[in-house]
């Protein structure tokens, strides 16, 4: 599938995650396609869901203020800004094609005025499908997502998609599912109304 041409099909790009695909690019020509996995990592939104006991003491302290799409290119930025990268120039504008049309989003920390942190993903009915994060103070991501967590939980979202898992995902209780039983419970979560 040409990721060119659909750019602005805002549709069909929902459409084709709703049914488990998400966007990479890769190559040294930073080409971009539709991928799918054998396994998808979840991030519980139930009493699976932990983390470190340092994290609390951070948690404690209030050091950390969040938002939800107060700075979405920043994160956009943030996220993309590494050694290697699957966020493309390409995905970067299909981001923000998907913020512009209320499906992509950034949840944020911030330490005073200073962005420390976030996660950008795509809320699509009950199913916040993660595709990356970044921290620009310590902790920071970290926070995000044990608040993200619990915004998600007060607002009846049934799965966190965090696509593939790593150890720094394993310290927040993160597991595997096999494709079949991610379609099944992604059909459930795009099926629900809920609002990030």
């Amino acid at each position: 599938m040409s990721v060119s041409k659909l750019r602005f099909d805002i549709p069909t790009i929902i459409n084709n995650y709703a049914q488990g695909y998400f966007l990479m690019a890769e190559g040294p020509r930073d080409r971009l396609g539709w991928y799918s996995s054998r396994q998808r990592a979840l991030i519980p939104l139930d009493k699976g869901f932990r983390y470190p006991r340092s994290l609390q003491r951070v948690l404690n302290q209030n050091r950390f203020s969040v938002a939800i799409n107060q700075a979405f290119a920043d994160v956009v930025e943030g996220c993309a800004n590494r050694e290697s990268t699957w966020i493309s120039p390409e995905l970067k504008t299909i981001y923000h094609a998907l913020y512009e049309a209320g499906w992509a989003h950034s949840f944020e920390t911030w330490q005073g005025d200073q962005l420390a942190g976030g996660i950008l993903g795509l809320a699509i009915g009950g199913a916040f499908i993660g595709e990356s994060m970044f921290f620009a103070i310590p902790e920071g991501s970290k926070v995000a997502m044990v608040k993200l967590v619990e915004h998600l939980r007060q607002q009846g979202f049934i799965l966190f998609d965090a696509q593939m898992n790593n150890p720094h995902l394993d310290r927040f209780g993160a597991y595997t599912i096999s494709d079949q039983e991610y379609q099944h419970l992604l059909q459930q979560a795009v099926r629900k109304a809920c609002h990030l």
